[in-house]
């Protein structure tokens, strides 16, 4: 756990969450349908995985720039087979618990997934759906533009500067940055130590949320003897 940290025990009027890689993990399928299309479509698959992660399926496949290749045509067969496929799929530790514990009207899931895909894996992980969730088909521009973090702080009636965003991937944690908001990494699915002046969690097992009288959340540490600092 990195103290950086402002984060902790600051008020926030709302938690705003990525979800793949930051409530759930579902790597192991996402990269099993991505393979079977990039080697359909003569992509080198080493180098073309580690860019599909936080990203809208659409935005991943038009950035390769493909000649002749309808990336909407394409992206709609990637969301058919991830929502077939959810073998593995599992929660962030004790992110269920950690979600079930915050007042429904004070967080939102912001993903980069069609809301079938985002249901289906919510599901299989044991996530709670929120009352408010923001998914690809939601916004004009997917991360790292900042637009469905806004509009998650929107809808929730609170300013996106009020708001704590939990992020993991790239694209997500430059669309938390461009949205004004405070930030902290979960950094369990990284393969690799991740370099960030941001707070940083390894899970949800370490932390829990107070609640203020006026309604604020404070993100508190339960082990504050395992934070060190970065």
């Amino acid at each position: 756990m990195s103290a950086n940290a402002s984060v902790f025990n600051k008020p926030y009027r709302a938690f705003l969450f990525d979800m793949d890689g930051t409530v759930l993990n579902s790597i192991a399928a996402a990269e099993r349908i991505w393979t079977t299309w990039a080697v359909r479509h003569g992509v080198d698959v080493e180098s073309f995985l580690p860019t599909i992660h936080g990203a809208r399926a659409v935005d991943t496949i038009t950035r390769l720039g493909l000649p002749g290749v309808d990336a909407e045509a394409e992206a709609a067969w990637v969301t058919e087979a991830e929502i077939e496929d959810v073998e593995g799929i599992v929660e962030v530790a004790s992110a269920a618990a950690f979600l079930r514990s915050l007042p429904a009207d004070k967080w939102a899931i912001v993903t980069s997934a069609p809301r079938l895909l985002a249901l289906r894996r919510m599901a299989a992980a044991g996530i709670p759906e929120p009352a408010v969730m923001i998914t690809a088909e939601g916004v004009s521009a997917g991360k790292p533009d900042p637009a469905g973090y806004k509009l998650a702080a929107q809808r929730l009636g609170v300013e996106i500067t009020d708001c704590l965003i939990f992020e993991d991937a790239t694209v997500g944690i430059q669309a938390a940055e461009a949205s004004g908001a405070d930030l902290v990494i979960i950094t369990s699915t990284h393969a690799h130590p991740l370099e960030t002046t941001h707070a940083t969690l390894a899970d949800y097992a370490s932390v829990s949320t107070a609640t203020d009288p006026d309604g604020e959340l404070r993100l508190t540490t339960i082990n504050t003897d395992q934070s060190q600092n970065r």
